[in-house]
């Protein structure tokens, strides 16, 4: 980002004229400025005492090589030109004449002012515009505060050095970047693409060194293709310390620590939730009951937690190799990451972790592999233990280790409701509680989790799947859908509306580009996505009463 240096205000236009209402109520005062070296002129009421105008001032003059300067002493007061003293006792400069000299004493006045102020015809405005009348260069204020933009004298020698016949010859410019920071360099593509990409970058290193990163960006309103094929392209140039990411932060890692003990909290409640045919009954009508106020004595949870441990482990085991997997695809491309930062949640233990690019992506092949490595990595954990789970609940020599939970919790979702009718059998899914093993809870948490971050939207591990794979288009329609489909609760049940809100405040704006984003990634990961978002689908879409009742998963009244 930017850093704001200086600040200025434009020259305020100060209109005299001839009328004797104008002379009577207004005049200059001519004040001395010690640290600017010059005068400053103040066009105020003759009835305002200098107290009182210091409050309101406003000033006028020319730019200043010292734009650091302050008009003001150390105590605020604006002190007078000995030079002037003569001529400011009365603090007032008329500007009568007489008619027959107007012409003559305008001319003179125009010469006699200080250099700070215009002598170009001004435009007459009303009286009661006078304290209003200075506005702020919005244009230069956005300039100062936005991040710094790329050297013109850099752009006029990568033109003349970098781009040529024989690579990219340039037939137009347009600002880049989400505050036109960068310069986008539009023009016809000499060779293919990959090869001319790799030498510009090469030969940018030789140029200007390690200054700038240059983009291949797909053509914005291109009319037509590229003639050897594929999308017309683009070369957009960004500063790095702008379009890189910053480093981790200090307070990042204190909040990311907190936000995973609160983590750990959330999984261990959620085992001893798992529990519930155990729990007190104060404690069971306090978690149930949605009239209860006052909370029961937490010391009666105490017996609970050892017996919740394995299940906290097994969510946490899950986040825990899914980030993994996002570490473990990143290193070979030499990606950085940031460090996970968990969101607890009491109903699955934890929505997931937000991991964030520490370093711009090289080509969309990559952000596929790391978009689906964490999600691949946390699903197969998360299936196992879902798997292994239903097979010990339909031991029947493991009567002890099982928990009771209601039928209707299968119903929630479609994929796995259908696997665990498969494997448990219609006796003992179709009744008011099934008999399971923890592992079945941590597996089914786990897998809903890693569903819900492989949604195709905003900047979730499926949405940067999905914008890699097919372009940030894709991604602008699979995102609507996926809000509809939320806002509506076709998909995610009661956890449905917590997520959306959790995305559109969390993860709504999609990933940056990568530096070389124009190049198609392969079938086979196009597939990969594709099955992925069906297997999403399939997870989190709830099964709907007649279904569950035909296929005899829960006790459903259909009447």
């Amino acid at each position: 980002m930017g850093t704001l240096t200086s600040f200025s205000f434009n020259a305020v236009n100060l209109r005299f004229t001839s009328s004797s209402i104008f002379r009577q109520r207004v005049g200059v005062q001519v004040f001395g400025s010690r640290k600017l070296n010059t005068k400053l002129c103040y066009l105020i009421p003759k009835e305002v005492s200098r107290e009182k105008f210091l409050k309101f001032r406003c000033f006028c003059g020319t730019n200043n090589s010292n734009n650091d300067a302050d008009y003001t002493q150390n105590d605020g007061e604006i002190k007078e030109d000995s030079s002037n003293t003569a001529s400011s006792t009365e603090s007032t400069v008329t500007t009568a004449s007489p008619p027959e000299d107007k012409a003559v004493q305008e001319k003179r006045t125009s010469n006699e002012l200080p250099p700070s102020l215009s002598s170009r015809p001004p435009n007459i405005a009303p009286l009661g515009s006078v304290y209003n009348d200075f506005q702020i260069d919005s244009f230069k204020l956005m300039e100062l505060l936005g991040p710094e933009k790329v050297d013109p004298a850099d752009v006029k020698l990568i033109k003349d050095k970098l781009f040529g016949y024989s690579t990219f010859w340039v037939t137009k410019e347009e600002p880049f970047g989400d505050l036109g920071e960068g310069i986008l360099f539009l023009g016809n593509l000499r060779g293919k693409r990959e090869d001319v990409f790799a030498k510009l970058q090469t030969q940018l290193a030789e140029i200007v060194g390690d200054k700038y990163n240059l983009f291949m960006v797909e053509e914005p309103d291109s009319e037509a293709p590229d003639p050897r094929g594929g999308p017309r392209v683009s070369f957009g140039l960004l500063r790095k310390e702008v379009s890189e990411p910053g480093p981790t932060t200090l307070w990042q890692y204190v909040i990311a620590i907190l936000l995973f003990l609160l983590t750990i909290g959330s999984s261990v409640e959620l085992g001893i939730a798992s529990q519930i045919n155990r729990l007190p009954p104060e404690v069971v009508k306090y978690f149930t009951d949605p009239n209860a106020v006052d909370p029961p004595d937490m010391e009666l949870l105490y017996p609970f937690v050892e017996s919740a441990l394995p299940l906290a482990y097994g969510v946490l085991g899950v986040l825990l190799f899914h980030e993994l997997g996002h570490f473990l695809a990143a290193f070979p491309k030499k990606v950085k990451l940031s460090i996970p930062f968990f969101i607890p949640n009491i109903t699955l233990g934890s929505f997931g972790a937000i991991t964030q690019f520490k370093s711009i992506l090289p080509d969309r092949s990559t952000q596929v592999d790391i978009s689906l490595a964490g999600p691949f990595a946390g699903a197969a954990l998360s299936f196992s233990m879902f798997a292994v789970g239903l097979l010990l609940s339909s031991n029947p020599d493991a009567p002890g280790d099982l928990v009771q939970v209601p039928s209707m919790l299968f119903q929630g979702s479609l994929l796995l409701g259908l696997i665990s009718r498969a494997t448990l059998g219609y006796a003992a899914m179709h009744a008011a509680t099934v008999s399971i093993h923890p592992l079945v809870i941590a597996g089914w948490c786990g897998l809903t989790t890693t569903a819900f971050n492989m949604l195709p939207v905003g900047c979730l591990d499926g949405g940067r799947a999905v914008q890699g794979a097919y372009g940030k288009g894709a991604l602008v329609g699979f995102g609507l859908t996926t809000y509809t489909l939320l806002g509506l609760g076709v998909i995610g049940g009661p956890l449905s509306l917590p997520w959306g809100l959790y995305v559109l405040i969390c993860q709504r704006t999609p990933e940056k580009p990568c530096l070389n984003d124009v190049t198609e990634v392969g079938t086979w990961r196009k597939t990969a996505v594709t099955v992925a978002v069906f297997l999403v689908v399939l997870t989190l879409l709830p099964l709907w009463d007649e279904l569950a009742e035909e296929l005899g998963i829960g006790l459903v009244s259909t009447f």
